[in-house]
């Protein structure tokens, strides 16, 4: 299985959006743009809603056959590692392998002196095709890379193999995350990451580094834009670069897990795209549920009263529903608004403040990203929230659509 060059990750947390969201995608390919749609979902997120990756499975092949769709898709199991790969199996032909955990367990000396041997050739410079100043690397930096890093690519090395015992070889995509830690990884790092990687002969489609600046949860990019400009093109010189020396895929790509909605970088990665001719797969997050809780405000009456109980609820849960997400979030409780003035609000309030448009004054991002790691709270509505949901289909599809395509797709592969 070959990923095409453009892929984007839908997030969908309770599975009722497939055919909006392809729609979406379609979108894309009436414009001249292919676009690969891939379903993701974690086991995080399964446990938390109560699903399983033949729910995703499920999902994706029924939006396909009900809208037509007739390129390719995949299903993602997203974030995986040893412990919960199994689950996915059957059902998944794409899998995010997430070694982050091992990023710093010190690696054996004898693997890091057999690595730099292998890399001896880089040692004293590295001339990057599209980088125009050569970058620093001596064996004592080199040696510092394996010592943080080579566990981590090992332990995707084995998680691959597994399931390639599973499933096949070449019958199934490989992602290789390292974003879910504190530290990014330096366009260097990265090169050197790829090198091990093709050691371990992972045969990786796409590759999730942690980039500079803060990836928060449903709001938008924090941090020097320009710098985040200047390093995601480095990177790209650096995957095509290693392509070429590693023999990697052809089509291995960046993949940016962006959390959603970095509008002020999306102008940079589409720059950089058209620059280098490159590929990227971008990993969306939980906001297409916050479509369908704005869309539930602004229908009104009981389905208002659903959003405005989800969001007193959330509020009194804030550290419980925090504390898994604590290192993408950045919630300033004084700009919480009490659930008594909230309980005020009509539906058009309500939304005004969920929703992700920065020229709105009444647009809160504090509450924003609480609903947004909040969808706890209506998955253990069940019933109650899904089938309000499905009852207001007619307005929330549309927003649905609006917001993966304008606000998401066009940008970064279109405009």
């Amino acid at each position: 299985m070959n990923l095409s060059k453009y892929s984007f990750g839908i997030g969908d947390r309770f599975g009722l959006e497939g055919d909006a969201l392809l729609s979406a995608v379609m979108q894309a390919d009436k414009a001249g743009v292919e676009v690969t749609p891939v379903w993701n979902k974690s086991h995080r997120e399964h446990t938390i809603i109560g699903t399983t990756p033949e729910d995703v499975r499920k999902e994706a092949d029924e939006a396909v056959r009900g809208m037509g769709w007739v390129g390719n898709y995949y299903v993602d199991a997203d974030h995986i590692n040893s412990g919960n790969v199994d689950e996915f199996i059957k059902w998944s032909d794409f899998f995010t392998l997430d070694v982050a955990d091992y990023i710093g367990q010190p690696a054996q000396k004898n693997e890091v002196d057999r690595f730099i041997d292998s890399c001896v050739k880089y040692i004293d410079g590295l001339s990057v095709p599209g980088i125009r100043e050569s970058l620093a690397v001596g064996e004592s930096s080199v040696r510092v890379i394996a010592g943080k890093y080579l566990t981590a690519v090992k332990q995707a090395g084995k998680l691959y193999r597994h399931i390639a015992s599973k499933k096949g070889v070449g019958n199934f995509v490989v992602e290789m995350s390292m974003d879910e830690t504190q530290t990014p990884q330096t366009p260097v790092e990265l090169f050197f990451i790829l090198a091990a990687a093709a050691q371990e002969e992972i045969p990786v489609q796409t590759i999730a580094p942690k980039f500079s600046g803060r990836f928060n949860k449903g709001v938008d990019y924090v941090g020097d834009a320009e710098r985040f400009a200047a390093e995601f093109e480095r990177d790209v010189a650096i995957v095509a670069y290693a392509v070429e020396e590693f023999g990697l895929p052809k089509n291995l790509k960046l993949s940016v897990h962006s959390g959603s909605d970095k509008f002020s970088i999306y102008g940079a990665i589409n720059k950089t795209l058209r620059k280098f001719d490159a590929g990227l797969h971008v990993k969306t997050a939980g906001t297409t549920w916050l479509e369908e809780l704005a869309g539930l405000a602004l229908a009104g009456g009981a389905y208002l009263a659903i959003a405005k109980r989800i969001y007193a609820e959330a509020l009194e849960r804030m550290d419980e529903l925090t504390k898994p997400y604590a290192t993408v979030i950045d919630i300033d409780k004084g700009r919480l608004p009490n659930p008594e003035v909230v309980a005020e609000w009509n539906g058009k309030r309500f939304a005004e403040a969920l929703r992700h448009d920065q020229s709105c004054g009444r647009y809160n991002p504090d509450l924003r990203q609480l609903l947004h790691v909040g969808y706890k709270v209506a998955a253990q509505m069940k019933s109650d929230f899904t089938h309000a949901v499905s009852e207001c289909e007619g307005i929330i599809r549309p927003m649905v659509m609006e917001n993966i395509y304008q606000r998401h797709i066009k940008p970064i592969f279109i405009d």
